[in-house]
Order: structure tokens, then sequence, then C-alpha cells
């Protein structure tokens, strides 16, 4: 029986309009992109990093191995012996073996997934010198004879530079491709490079995700129930409605991120990790920040503290009638919770919060691994360069960061979609999020950037000062419960549990599954990812994973029963926005949210 799998395509001539049309606009893509390159190169702007720093890491890291060329010689007889065992290997295929491969896509790696990538055996070859060749690479980095910021710098490089190199990413060598062109009649090219010119013409430096509109906040995505019942120029306060009889009385307060908008934790209803705190029982209040233009150019750390989050405190006191509060946060989020507990400590307040968690945040930056490359000298004074020009950060501008970190995910499976197969993507929540970006002050970078991030001394008694107030981590009493993901590329999971040392109440820790966002959004009816817990703590994270126990599902559960046991059996009747003492503004998702610019 013949296997159609090898079988080469039909290939069906096109029809002659549809040929004309697709090459019609192409033509006038081609015309807007070089219309929108020459206005950009005549009128450019300060860029936010400095592209000479890792040009000046490669010649360090060159003059370091030439001057101890020990490591060079050990790769090169390594890479020997691992390039004689590929072609042995494809020789033996070629014979009608069945040779283990000699490299292997990592767990997770979704480019090689075409079946091609391993039936085929030149595409198998393709396939595994490629990753042969982009671990030698990172061996060699790792064991050369160069500093820690250099390597830093150069393996960020590196990696960049294997990724885009990939075979997949390469209509001539990406098995899947080939298949579509000739099933198109090429139609699938014309069309990936139409769009590959549409966003040129854009100019933001993104891939635009081609989607189906399959959402709209406020319907079917940040649509759980609810109200803002408080604003000021930096936020928003939402409340939402209940869905129990009785609730806890002291109620909950989330603060997110300012990067992208708050909904990450208000996806669709079955992912919503807001809504489903509030069928647990609490009375939840969220903060929407402002997506701010550059008449908030001057709102430091300082006024995201009293402004933001204290301010929100306050409504929610006056909302409900509670003194006291459980802080939930995440990522930057968290940071600024920390910020605001030694804040309240010092200031006499300590007692309004009655606990805190802090989910994939930092407070001590000694060890950022590869996020060290972005906060070097010459890459602060360049982005200062740009916050002074134009008075935010551009959301376009962190989108690309966070890209460039998960380069295979966010930018070349897009590459791969929608240039070379000329293809939609599939409808995500988590995506449509994820290009829905906000801005950010350029006081609040400045001093983050440098006090937090590159000075490190939130960690420091007195070394960052809110309103005032030099803070004190050390100061903070509040039960506080770290949260970490195992494979998290932001907040990595062991300076996060190092840091319980700063604090001076009772901490936990608990560490879920998966990686910064995914990881966050986990219900448990997906029963996804699991997470692990360990009563102990000791010093060393290895430690404390070695003796941890794995769980299955998700860690919400497990999260809301340390919450629970603080609440006791203290509940009151269900709170509706608006029926206190503050009254409802407009309907959640409120209005800051659809805030684009």
């Amino acid at each position: 029986m013949t296997d159609a799998r090898r079988d080469p395509p039909l290939m069906i001539p096109p029809d002659p309009e549809v040929v004309a049309e697709a090459l019609t606009g192409l033509m006038s893509s081609a015309a807007a992109a070089v219309r929108a390159t020459t206005h950009r190169a005549l009128s450019a702007e300060p860029l936010p990093y400095d592209p000479t720093t890792l040009a000046r890491a490669w010649a360090d890291f060159g003059l370091g191995v030439m001057t101890d060329p020990t490591a060079l010689m050990q790769a090169q007889m390594k890479g020997w012996n691992d390039w004689t065992a590929l072609w042995r290997s494809f020789g033996e295929r070629a014979l009608g073996g069945t040779p283990d491969p000699v490299a292997a896509p990592a767990r997770g790696d979704r480019r090689f997934a075409d079946p091609a990538w391993t039936d085929e055996p030149v595409y198998d070859w393709l396939k595994q010198a490629y990753l042969l060749s982009a671990r030698q690479m990172q061996d060699f980095v790792a064991a050369a004879p160069v500093d820690a910021a250099t390597r830093a710098q150069v393996d960020f490089a590196g990696r960049q530079l294997m990724n885009a190199l990939s075979p997949s990413n390469w209509a001539h060598t990406n098995p899947q491709v080939a298949r579509r062109a000739i099933e198109s009649g090429g139609l699938s090219l014309v069309t990936g490079l139409t769009h590959l010119l549409d966003d040129v013409t854009r100019g933001d430096g993104l891939i635009a995700r081609r989607a189906p509109h399959d959402f709209e906040l406020g319907r079917n995505i940040a649509a759980t129930p609810g109200a803002v019942v408080f604003r000021n120029e930096l936020l928003e306060l939402i409340q939402y409605a209940p869905t129990t009889d009785r609730v806890f009385r002291r109620p909950l307060l989330f603060i997110p991120p300012l990067v992208n908008k708050y909904y990450l934790f208000d996806l669709t209803p079955k992912a919503s990790y807001l809504k489903w705190l509030v069928d647990q029982g609490h009375t939840v209040f969220v903060v929407s920040w402002a997506n701010p233009d550059e008449s908030q150019a001057d709102k430091g750390l300082s006024a995201y503290v009293t402004d933001g989050v204290v301010a929100a405190m306050d409504a929610v006191q006056q909302a409900t009638g509670e003194a006291d509060v459980d802080l939930v946060s995440y990522c930057l989020g968290g940071t600024l919770t920390a910020m605001t507990l030694a804040y309240l400590a010092q200031t006499g307040q300590g007692d309004r919060v009655a606990s805190a968690t802090l989910i994939a945040a930092l407070v001590d930056f000694g060890d950022m691994g590869e996020w060290s490359v972005f906060t070097g000298p010459g890459d602060r004074e360049a982005f200062n360069r740009y916050l002074d020009r134009k008075g935010f950060v551009e959301a376009h501008d962190l989108t690309k960061l966070f890209a460039t970190v998960r380069a295979n995910d966010l930018i070349w499976s897009s590459v791969v979609t929608h240039y070379l197969l000329g293809d939609e993507a599939r409808a995500s929540d988590l995506l449509w999020w994820f290009d829905d970006g906000a801005r950010i002050p350029a006081r609040f970078l400045k001093e983050y950037g440098g006090d937090i991030l590159a000075g490190d001394r939130l960690k420091q008694p007195g070394g960052v000062t809110i309103d005032g107030v030099a803070l004190d981590l050390s100061k903070i009493t509040t039960p506080v419960m770290l949260i970490a993901f195992h494979d998290d590329h932001v907040s990595a999971w062991k300076p996060t549990y190092a840091q319980r040392a700063h604090f001076g109440g009772p901490t936990r820790f608990l560490m879920g599954g998966s990686g910064h966002n995914a990881g966050m959004i986990n219900p448990p009816a997906a029963n996804k990812h699991g997470y692990w817990t360990n009563p102990d703590a000791p010093a060393d994270p290895e430690a404390w994973l070695a003796g941890a126990t794995k769980n299955d599902g998700s860690w919400w559960p497990e999260w809301q029963g340390w919450l629970r046991d603080l609440a006791t059996d203290d509940q009151v009747a269900a709170r509706e926005p608006g029926q206190g003492g503050l009254k409802a503004l407009t309907a959640a998702p409120g209005d800051y949210v659809r805030v684009r610019h």
C-alpha cells in the first residue's frame, strides 16, 4: 500500500482572478511599506536601548576566548565527536536502520511538530543539525573564560541568532510551508509577503496577530459582572458582584502589574481567576490602571504607592466599611504591594492589611538572570533619553521586549503562521490580552529601573523612599504568601523563594508548574501543571524542592485554603457593587481598560 503521507501534494493552478487580486494587494502593500519606511528614516526617534551593547559584549567575548583558548579547543573536540555521530546516524538510517537521535527538541518545542521532521530523512537531518549547533553554541558560551555579564549578554544574543536560524523559519526548509506553497500554487507565499509588508508599513516592530475577532471586552473577555466604584488619575477600582449569599468579612483587593491590562486575571469565564475568587465567597476588588499619556510623565513610584495602592485600599474601606483587606498581587504589582506594606508598617498602618500574596513577584533583584542584559549603564542611558523624549514607554516597545525573551513562542511561530503559511492564527484569549499593551510613565520607569532593578535597593533598609518614608521590608509583619512558577522566565522561582528572608513576619512559599502567565492562569477545572508544597523552609531552594510534595492540578485551591484559615469563619451578607459607601460609576470592565494609544 502506498504511504499517502509521502506522496507529493497535488498542485492545482489557482484561479487567475484570485492571483491577480493577490498580486495587486502585494503591490499596494509594497508601495505603502516603502513610503512608511522612508518617513521613519527621516524622522527617527531615540531608541529605547543601546544598539552597541551586544556588539561590545561579542568583542569582549572574542578577546577572552583568544587569550585563553582552552574552552575553544575543548568545544572543537566535542563538536567533532558530535558531528561524526550525526553523520554516522544519518548513514545508518539511509541503510534502513532506526538509530536514536543525536539531538532532539526539548519538551514543549513545537517548531518541529510536523511529522516530516521525523519521518523524512533530509528534514530529520536538518532538524538535528540545527539543534546540535544550538546546543554546542550554548555549551561553548557557558564554558568560555569571560565575566558573568559578558556571558549573559553573549548567551542572550547567541540564542536570538540560533532561534532566527531555525530551519522551521525558512520557506525552503520547512516541510509544512513547502506543502502549502504547492497546494496553493504559490498564493500562500504571496499572501505571507503581503502580511510582512503590511507589518513593515505599520512600523511598530511587531508581527500583527491575524486571528478571528472572537473576543470583546465586557462580553466574553473581562466579562465578570461588577462596576467601577472609584476612579482617580491613575486607576479605576472595580468591585465584582457576588455569586454567594455569604462572603468573607474581609474584602480582597487585587493589584495587577502596570504592563498590559488587568484582565489577564479575567479572561474568558472558564479561565477567570477573579471570577473564581468571587465564587469562593470573596468580595473582590481589582485595580485597572490608567493607560497614561505624556501628561502623566511625572508619576513615579511614590504616586503609584500612595495614589495607587493606598488610594485603592481607602476606597475599599469606604465601599465596605471594613478596616482591613487581603492584598493579592502579581509580578510588578507584587513589587508595588511589598513597597506599600513597608510604607504602611512604617507609618503605623500595618494592621490595614491582614494578609498579602505576592505571585511571581520580586523584591530582590540580585539575580535577574537574562533580564540583566537590558539593565547595563548604556542601555539605561539610552532608555532614559527615549523616556525624556516621549514621557512614557510605548506599549509596543514593552511587548517587543517580552516577546524577545520568548522569541520562539511569541515571534517566530507568528512568522511561520502569518508570513510563510499566509494563515490566520487560532483564537486565544491569552494572546489577545498580550497584544493589548499599556504604557508606563517615564518617571516611574526611571525610578524603578535605577533604584530597584539596577540598584537592587528595595531589599536594603532605607534604599527606596516613598513619600518621604525610607522603606524597610523587615518591618513588615503581615503574613505573606510567596507564589512562584517552576518555568517562569520573568521571576525565576529560586530568587523568589530566597526573598522570604527579607520580610519580618510569617511567610509561606508555594510553587506552581509552567511559566509566568500560563502558571498563573490555571483554573482547577483544567487539572493542569500541578504544584509543589513543603511546610519546611530550608535556606537552599533546591533543598526545599527536594523535600516538597508534588500535587496534581491547580495551586488556586491550596492558596485559597491558606487564605480561608486566616479568615476563620468570619462571614457577612454578600455585598453588591454600589450599595455600600461608594456608588457604581460604570459597569465593569470600566473605561480605562478600553484606552488604546
